[in-house]
């Protein structure tokens, strides 16, 4: 047992000066502490983020800077709120996904299958694969355009097909653990969005004033470009992607089979999602607020109102933000392809193989899952060749938001009902006032999905 009345006895015959150093030494060990508590908690915050964050990124992809530019540039300001109005929404369906891939252990079409009718499944998947290419198809060409306006020797065709053989190498022949990291870090090429907005120096007090302050014009163009971010912004794949995405996390800590998953779920999982999650999905409202800013402050400001692609973006906002803009502009557009692109094959093959009951997951090997990977080969191969016949990216983004809006109300549907079934979730289901948002969402998709249509035949 410690003697503490010896000790003391000792500590009282040091002499004064090792006292006072020691005391020095305790005191600056303490301050080092206390300064490294903060870097401490942000490194763990750091270690949370994941599925989320990526899902959240991705979301940003070259289509999706498309829409936000021209919506900066046909009406300014006044469409900038949306990226307000959005994150809750996206945040709370993202975060349901994300739980059921937890608790259940099974991906977001292996619940629907296991708990509702597989034929569903099979118009669902069609549509995914069929609007999912097409925006494959449409971010391969931007982040092609994008590379010819930072490097013009190079030819178009050739950086098409060296970023969609890359992407395939990264998806087929990088482990799971290795991938994942990959995406994380390529979330950090978002970040040129938010160079861009502070270098073409904005009124702030005008930008805010716009972002607490709803207006919209039900004209034609407005209620498409509105069906547009919608769209863009909840949209079909980032369901399956997350969902997925969880269950893969689990495996990579070693939970195997689907009744370990769900057996080892702890409180703390949730809590780190949760954090991961509204993270990813806040991350991803911001730089919708940056791109809608800076092309509202620029383009708008200057009388350029038309924009058709991210590339044409980055170009007409040269003239106004300077060079180092033009180049944060196109290398942002490039580092989100790389992020959206594997995202969005990947959750086609997720959705294809889980509605078949084939072998799946990014932790398996080519040989292990040949099918699961040929849907990703596939998709990548027929928007590549897409290309070749000069897709038009204008067409591509209206059939692509159709085909978003037409399922995104379909798969809401299965995810609220799925998500707040105490049978299925346990004590882990869904609170009353999440369910009521989330049935509130699949109500304003299924407007969106007919507008869309509707915006189609109007004169």
């Amino acid at each position: 047992m410690f003697d503490f009345e010896k000790f003391a006895k000792i500590v009282a015959e040091l002499p004064s000066k090792v006292l006072d150093k020691t005391i020095d030494i305790i005191i600056k060990d303490e301050k080092a502490l206390i300064k490294a508590r903060p870097f401490r908690k942000a490194e763990e915050y750091i270690d949370v983020l994941g599925p989320g964050l990526v899902t959240g990124a991705a979301d940003d992809d070259p289509s999706g800077i498309a829409t936000y530019s021209q919506a900066g540039a046909q009406y300014g300001f006044q469409l900038i709120w949306l990226s307000l109005f959005t994150f809750p929404f996206m945040a709370m369906v993202q975060e349901m996904c994300a739980r059921i891939g937890i608790v259940t252990g099974r991906g977001l079409a292996g619940n629907i299958r296991h708990n509702y009718s597989r034929k569903i499944l099979f118009f669902v998947v069609l549509i995914l694969f069929f609007a999912n290419t097409l925006n494959i198809a449409a971010d391969l060409g931007a982040m092609a355009a994008a590379t010819k306006l930072l490097l013009p020797s190079f030819s178009f065709m050739w950086c098409l097909s060296i970023f969609a053989i890359f992407i395939l190498f990264l998806q087929i022949f990088t482990t799971y653990a290795q991938y994942s990291k990959i995406l994380k870090y390529l979330t950090l090429g978002l970040f040129s969005y938010v160079f861009t907005a502070f270098a073409v120096h904005l009124n702030w007090g005008v930008v805010f004033s716009h972002l607490f302050t709803p207006s919209i014009s039900f004209n034609k163009d407005q209620i498409f470009l509105l069906c547009g971010i919608l769209g863009t912004t909840i949209s079909p794949y980032l369901f399956f992607w997350q969902t997925s995405q969880e269950v893969e996390e689990q495996i990579l800590k070693g939970e195997l089979t689907i009744k370990s998953r769900e057996e080892n779920v702890t409180p703390r999982e949730i809590r780190d999602m949760r954090k991961d999650t509204w993270s990813g999905m806040f991350f991803s409202n911001a730089i919708m607020f940056f791109i809608i800013a800076a092309c509202a402050g620029t383009l708008y400001a200057n009388g350029i109102t038309n924009i058709a692609t991210a590339s044409q973006a980055a170009q007409a906002i040269r003239p106004f933000g300077g060079e180092l803009t033009y180049f944060f502009f196109a290398l942002g557009i490039i580092g989100t392809g790389l992020l959206a692109i594997p995202t969005m094959a990947g959750s086609v093959a997720y959705a294809t193989a889980e509605t078949f009951g084939w072998k799946q997951g990014l932790y398996h090997k080519l040989k292990d899952a040949e099918a699961f990977y040929g849907i990703i080969i596939i998709s990548m191969i027929v928007a590549t060749v897409a290309n070749y016949f000069h897709l038009d990216p204008i067409k591509g983004l209206i059939y692509s938001a159709v085909g978003n809006g037409l399922v995104a109300p379909i798969i809401l549907f299965f995810i609220v009902r799925i998500s707040s079934n105490e049978k299925v979730m346990g004590e882990k289901k869904n609170h009353a006032f999440i369910t009521a948002c989330g049935w509130l969402t699949t109500v304003v998709m299924a407007v969106v999905g007919i507008a869309v249509v509707a915006t189609m035949f109007m004169p």
